[in-house]
């Protein structure tokens, strides 16, 4: 079964749910790309609990909750930085560089502990230790947020 045909019966079966929620399904996509499954975050979530429960480093009571990092996912290793070179992302420094603290824009990739960023035109540089959060940038149907 092709995955145009998945999604259109995905759509079908979501659209009415959606709507008794008093929702709007807006698109349906379907990718095969071996990403993770609901499934693998169980199963992490029950190995590492039984790990944790051996070791117990936590002297407090705590909930585990294990999930897929999600279409904004957050970049944090510098293997992050490289990997997602060419993506569009939004980042937020510690403090100002150029007068601003919010970049969004093109990742070209990192070098020596260092962030490159293409906004509008502009390469900025900007030292991964001085970085507050940095996150993809969902792109939905050819639009991004």
């Amino acid at each position: 079964m092709n995955t145009g045909r998945i999604a259109e019966q995905i759509e079908r079966l979501a659209g009415p749910v959606a709507l008794d929620l008093g929702l709007e399904l807006v698109q349906v996509q379907y990718r095969r790309d071996g990403g993770v499954k609901v499934e693998d975050c169980k199963r992490l979530s029950r190995e590492l609990g039984d790990v944790l429960d051996v070791e117990d480093p936590i002297p407090t009571p705590y909930r585990l909750e294990v999930s897929s990092p999600g279409l904004d996912r957050p970049l944090v290793k510098p293997e992050d930085f490289q990997r997602f070179a060419g993506q569009r992302i939004v980042l937020q420094t510690e403090a100002p560089i150029s007068g601003r603290k919010k970049f969004t824009g093109e990742l070209v990739g990192l070098r020596d502990g260092v962030v490159l960023i293409e906004v509008d035109g502009t390469r900025y540089e900007i030292e991964q230790a001085g970085i507050a959060t940095a996150n993809l940038v969902p792109d939905i149907g050819g639009l991004t947020s």
